[in-house]
């Protein structure tokens, strides 16, 4: 059984993957309407929003699993452990909720308007 040991990385890393994630998605989308822009009247059926799609769903996963994972680990007593593993798992959480809220709408946009 995986558990994540209680490290001060934890209370950054979720929001450091989420600031990743931001900066591939928008590049990305600018990158693909630069190079191969599908046709306009696709509306949100094409190619590069199938592609943003997958790409939000895979680093909400992860960031859900994160969250899992930290919450799952986190010690019976009380203590600095507590405190960084359930802060950590509350951090990946918002993080993943923030992938989501940004990712879905993109997804279901027309990419190049």
């Amino acid at each position: 059984m995986k558990t994540l040991r209680a490290h001060p990385l934890h209370l950054f890393s979720g929001l450091l993957i989420w600031a990743v994630y931001y900066v591939v998605l928008y590049g990305g989308q600018g990158a693909g309407c630069a190079i191969a822009p599908p046709p306009a009247e696709a509306g949100s059926s094409t190619w590069l929003n199938a592609v943003l799609l997958l790409h939000t769903l895979v680093f909400a996963t992860l960031l859900l699993y994160l969250a899992w994972l930290a919450y799952r680990s986190t010690p019976a007593e009380r203590g600095n452990a507590r405190f960084l593993l359930r802060t950590s798992a509350a951090l990946y959480l918002l993080a993943a909720v923030a992938t989501l809220a940004i990712g879905l709408p993109s997804a279901l946009l027309p990419p190049c308007v």
